[in-house]
């Protein structure tokens, strides 16, 4: 098994799975039970997509899908967060 995505957490981990099953391609979350011993593991690096060798250029193409729509979908938050709240009404 190769490594087709190193994830940043637990829930970007689970999308590219999920993205590369729905592929029908085979795909392991390395790193996912060591969740729980976080306070006691570098924070980060150990959370890893795998699947099998075979199926690496498919699923580099999947992973590249997924992340761009992770990219768009950070910087409409980023965008929503950073538009002023409802403006002031206009008073006579």
């Amino acid at each position: 098994m190769r490594t087709v995505y190193r994830a940043e957490n637990l829930v970007d981990a689970h999308l590219v799975k999920d993205a590369l099953e729905n592929a029908e391609i085979p795909a392991f979350i390395a790193g996912e039970y060591l969740m729980g011993g976080v306070g006691q593991l570098p924070a980060l690096d150990y959370l890893a997509v795998m699947v099998p060798d075979s199926a690496v250029p498919t699923a580099e193409n999947i992973v590249r899908e997924v992340e761009a729509q992770l990219f768009e979908a950070r910087a409409a938050m980023q965008d929503a967060d950073d538009a002023p709240d409802d403006p002031l009404p206009a008073t006579c």
